[in-house]
């Protein structure tokens, strides 16, 4: 457990739940059908205690102990850069899926990455074996485990994300890889 989750409890913004547990809105909205879509959303600045009272209200204990479960659950999907590395260089059959936008992924990938795009995923949801080991990066390796979910819950059994995404891989294992910060956009 990170240290920032041992602080995390009733009183706790749902922005600090988010930092703490990255997986936290796709658990909450699995099984409570809480942050999924506008009709169901929550504000950062709302605390899991404000968010379980008005989504009929929730035992605040119950709703962390899943979020919690599911991070356990999100950390062994999760890959740490030196063991990407090994796993390429015993096994070429693996998979590099870049989950994050075509700007970024022109920008700076992994080599031998493929970019998630539509006629990606085709390919992938029609032909690929559902034993097929790859590995979702994006950029800090918080969203990508988000599209492994998705993977895995369509029947693929060896869905792996990296851990910290191309960030980490460029800090650990190629450090002539640019590393960048994404400046967040205004809401119109």
């Amino acid at each position: 457990m990170s240290p920032a989750a041992s602080t995390i409890g009733p009183q706790s913004t749902m922005h600090e739940v988010l930092e703490a547990y990255p997986g936290a809105q796709r658990a909450l909205f699995r099984r409570y059908h809480i942050g999924g879509c506008s009709s169901c959303g929550f504000q950062l600045t709302e605390t899991l205690e404000q968010l379980c009272r008005r989504n009929n209200d929730l035992k605040v204990d119950e709703a962390l102990a899943h979020i919690q479960s599911s991070h356990e659950q999100d950390a062994r999907i999760l890959i740490s850069p030196k063991e990407l590395s090994e796993l390429l260089a015993r096994d070429s059959s693996v998979k590099l899926l870049d989950a994050r936008s075509r700007e970024e992924f022109e920008a700076v990938r992994v080599e031998g990455s493929q970019l998630l795009s539509q006629p990606a995923m085709q390919e992938i949801m029609g032909r690929w074996p559902r034993d097929q080991v790859f590995v979702i990066i994006d950029h800090q390796g918080k969203h990508g485990l988000d599209t492994a979910a998705y993977f895995l819950g369509h029947g693929f059994e060896n869905v792996r994300c990296l851990r910290g995404g191309i960030d980490a891989w460029a800090q650990e294992i190629d450090p002539k890889l640019p590393r960048y910060r994404l400046e967040p956009t205004a809401k119109s």
